[in-house]
């Protein structure tokens, strides 16, 4: 994964956005250490605040959404999963620790828009993922929206 610090356009992020990014990366080294010892975080979180650019990054948001995902990963695959065509053993770390935030997103900051979420999710997925990864996750992320926000999903089409 390239650094968060880094960025492919020139716009300004917002202090959220560095925040997800710098969560993505995080949920990224924890899944492939394996994604079950949560002992590793404080080490991953260490890593990650001393990361250029880290300073930017809304640093309680970061750590709402690294905690979160790592600590309630097994709940949120199991939300996600009936939306997802393949094994999650299939999925890449990438998509994985995106699906993992946004759901985490979904499910518990829902002061966030959901539309927001699916949006920050899909450019996380464009930035760090796979050619075609960010459909693969926009997909997954409208469908989770309709199962942990339908009232919000519904008065959205109602517009």
């Amino acid at each position: 994964m390239s650094d968060a610090a880094g960025s492919a356009r020139p716009t300004a992020r917002s202090a959220r956005r560095r925040a997800r990014e710098f969560a993505l990366q995080g949920t990224y080294e924890w899944l492939v250490k394996g994604g079950q010892d949560l002992t590793d975080l404080t080490t991953i979180d260490a890593h990650m605040r001393d990361s250029e650019g880290f300073l930017q990054a809304d640093a309680d948001y970061f750590h709402t959404l690294l905690y979160g995902a790592t600590r309630e990963a097994d709940e949120l695959r199991r939300r996600f999963s009936p939306h997802v065509d393949r094994p999650l053993s299939e999925l890449s770390p990438v998509e994985h620790a995106i699906l993992l935030i946004a759901s985490l997103e979904l499910v518990h900051q829902v002061e966030v828009p959901y539309k927001v979420v699916i949006n920050e999710a899909v450019e996380l997925a464009k930035s760090f993922g796979g050619t075609d990864g960010f459909k693969f996750v926009n997909g997954v992320l409208d469908k989770l929206a309709i199962d942990v926000r339908e009232a919000e999903v519904a008065a959205a089409r109602r517009r």
